[in-house]
């Protein structure tokens, strides 16, 4: 069973209101325009859905009209209020002086500020509205800003972290101000009572795939008396606030879950919802060690949670958790392609790693305590996965052999950490800072012993980050150089039967690093690496034939933002990048299930251990490798050497990781290396293995 714990971002919708769509379309899909009677019932069911709507905001006055959503009731809002304030302005009335939002909106606010800001020749300043730890407005500096404001933007409850805004305290700030106040409204329709009519509110849109009705429709109020400039005009349809002929299906399907809403027999009550937070809070408590919420004191949304674990990033916990069938996210559902902190965490002067490494939880008010229940459980078998694999701060239930090469990265930069199983022994090559918990974790959970901490360069920042590794570690000892690096009985150290050994050839304050097993070099860690596509002519290789480099050795970067993972030494002297076409690697659901009912191929899961530790019986494909991308290094030697023209096949949870393995064999002259396009979130494998085999 599917947990879908991502609420916020949008909701399943009702089956009341599906009913309620398909109805209108079949049955009312007249013009509300219209004089004859299909158009009079279609009008009916808008009068009788908007009176619904007036009833649950409270809102007998003022404008209420149908919108495609919030985007386009910010928008609206945006430009009502500006042109208002360039009226003001052109007449030599007061001018405002700057336009206010608060830190932590949702990014469609500012950006319409600054976008209508410009089309519209005001050129004001866009200044945010600072927030505390909590993530509640500054209520002083608000007030001190007000008498020269034109415009104040501020939600009522923040999407990512559920803090409900002071909204009384707000209003009174603005007391006495010309400012006109838009209130983004989203996350909290059925859920707070805003009293509109009560606070001045001028503007507040509202969407409804926030609370169980489709995309695609939403609402807009406007205070009765606040200036107002249609962003659409046309027919004349909302009584001109809003051109283009209305989403009957939509505004049916609010319809219904407004008026189940009204019945109040459906959705959970406030106490039951709190109560379920609470269950909540307790299941992550127990899992992560090390959770922290991220909304400090301020009252919250019983509904969200967003939350962070020392030490473990968002990235792996979104992995685990979306392995597990659980649907989080790492934030605002229009950010979470983008890798990069909070913004809403940040602006609240959370320190660096919780900014990095938040996840956001949020329910439902459908969501009854059977679906709870079942929630908690699954979140406690993640975090049992992330303690046993070696991934939490506590000690894991047993060793797991690690591959020859592993590569951890942050942004471009690349750390490679070297292990033996058979010795316990391991060497980092290039840590950085950010990498240091995440590397004592790795090798706390094979329980390898850190034997030697190196750096391919002179710098700082690698240099401090291997001190910190070797104090976390309890290993101090170590060097950078291959004078002291190693412990006074080992010139040359063997790793599970290689041989780490230092080339020469490099320039001044730069060291390279070779890995060679029965006199040939597998791998050179070389530092900083040419990212050309064409075979570039590098002599210092060179010097290196003598110690075992031949055509094919591995050079592995200290820096990869294009993804390369390694360059390939050619003849000559020469390093490859790109051997053979990386553009067209996707292998679509049919023609991967053709290859697999052939026993074609192999099938590789760059998916990491604990996803597949923890995954939802009946994922994965029969008879596949499992190698992680973290550890693809360990493999590549073995495929390049094999019959090329042998269809090597990669998945993962959606295709990222997997069409990056795939283009890294491609480059390296695997003429067959492919990605199964979508991953298994599109494609289900005809035959499955539930206890998949690990290399790492």
């Amino acid at each position: 069973m599917e947990i879908y714990l991502d609420a916020n971002a949008t909701t399943p919708v009702l089956p009341a209101a599906q009913q309620a769509a398909l109805a209108a379309m079949a049955d009312g899909f007249g013009n509300p325009s219209s004089i004859h009677g299909s158009g009079l019932k279609a009008r009916f069911l808008v009068d009788q859905v908007r009176a619904s709507a007036r009833r649950v905001l409270g809102a007998p006055t003022g404008q209420l009209f149908f919108t495609s959503g919030a985007t386009e009731g910010i928008h609206t809002s945006v430009l009502s209020a500006l042109s208002e304030l360039r009226r003001r302005r052109d007449a030599g009335e007061c001018a405002a002086q700057a336009l206010l939002y608060g830190a932590t909106e949702h990014k469609a606010v500012p950006q319409a500020l600054h976008h209508w800001n410009a089309l519209l020749g005001l050129d004001l300043p866009v200044l945010a509205i600072p927030v505390d730890g909590n993530g509640r407005h500054d209520l002083a500096w608000l007030r001190a800003q007000a008498p020269k404001a034109g415009l104040v933007c501020t939600m009522a409850a923040n999407n990512e972290t559920g803090v409900i805004s002071d909204l009384d305290g707000i209003a009174d700030a603005l007391r006495g101000s010309a400012a006109l106040w838009l209130v983004d409204g989203v996350q909290a329709l059925g859920k707070l009572s805003l009293q509109l009519i009560e606070r001045r509110i001028d503007y507040a849109p509202f969407s409804g795939h926030k609370f169980y009705a489709p995309k695609g429709i939403g609402l807009l109020y406007v205070r009765a008396g606040a200036p107002f400039t249609p962003l659409l005009t046309g027919g004349g349809q909302e009584a001109g606030w809003r051109g283009g002929t209305e989403n009957i299906a939509g505004i049916a399907a609010l319809g219904a879950v407004l008026s189940a809403w009204e019945a109040g027999d459906l959705f959970q009550p406030p106490a039951a919802l709190a109560a379920h937070r609470a269950q909540l809070v307790q299941a992550l408590r127990e899992s992560f060690p090390g959770l922290v919420l991220n909304c400090g004191d301020a009252p919250c949304l019983p509904t969200t949670l967003n939350f962070a674990v020392r030490g473990v990033g968002s990235r792996l916990l979104l992995d685990l958790f979306d392995a597990a069938e659980v649907r989080v996210s790492g934030g605002s559902a229009c950010s979470a392609a983008k890798a990069e902190p909070s913004y809403v965490l940040q602006a609240m002067g959370l320190p660096e790693w919780q900014t990095q490494a938040a996840v956001r939880l949020s329910f439902g008010a459908l969501d009854g305590p059977e679906f709870i229940a079942a929630a908690c459980a699954r979140l406690r078998r993640c975090g049992q996965v992330l303690r046993a694999r070696g991934l939490s701060s506590e000690s894991p239930a047993q060793a797991y052999a690690p591959p020859l090469v592993t590569r951890m990265q942050h942004g471009s930069a690349c750390c490679y950490l070297l292990a033996d199983g058979d010795s316990g022994e391991c060497i980092v090559v290039d840590p950085v800072a950010e990498l240091v918990e995440p590397i004592t974790r790795w090798l706390h959970g094979r329980h390898l012993a850190l034997r030697a901490v190196l750096c391919t360069e002179e710098a700082p920042a690698i240099d401090a980050a291997a001190w910190r590794l070797r104090e976390a570690t309890g290993r101090c000892r170590a060097g950078t150089g291959p004078a002291h690096a190693w412990s006074a009985d080992a010139d040359r150290p063997v790793l599970a039967g290689h041989e780490l050994i230092v080339l020469p050839g490099l320039p001044r304050g730069r060291q390279a690093w070779g890995l060679r097993q029965d006199a040939k070099l597998r791998y050179v860690l070389a530092g900083d690496l040419p990212q050309s596509a064409a075979p570039t002519r590098m002599p210092w290789l060179d010097h290196w034939a003598a110690l075992g480099a031949v055509s094919g050795t591995l050079l592995l970067p200290r820096a990869d933002g294009a993804g390369l993972f390694a360059a390939r030494l050619g003849a000559a002297g020469s390093a490859s990048t790109c051997m053979g076409d990386d553009t067209a690697v996707m292998l679509d659901g049919a023609a991967a299930t053709a290859l697999l009912a052939q026993g074609a191929g192999l099938w590789v899961d760059v998916r990491e251990a604990h996803e597949r530790d923890v995954q939802v019986p009946g994922r994965g494909i029969a008879a596949s490798r499992s190698v992680p991308l973290s550890g693809l290094l360990s493999a590549l030697p073995q495929w390049l050497e094999q019959e090329v023209h042998t269809p090597v096949v990669f998945y993962c949870r959606s295709g990222n990781r997997s069409a990056q393995a795939a283009r890294a064999l491609r480059r390296l002259g695997h003429a067959s290396a492919w990605s199964l396009a979508g991953g298994l979130a599109l494609w289900s494998a005809p035959a499955v293995d539930c206890s998949p085999e690990s290399v790492a």
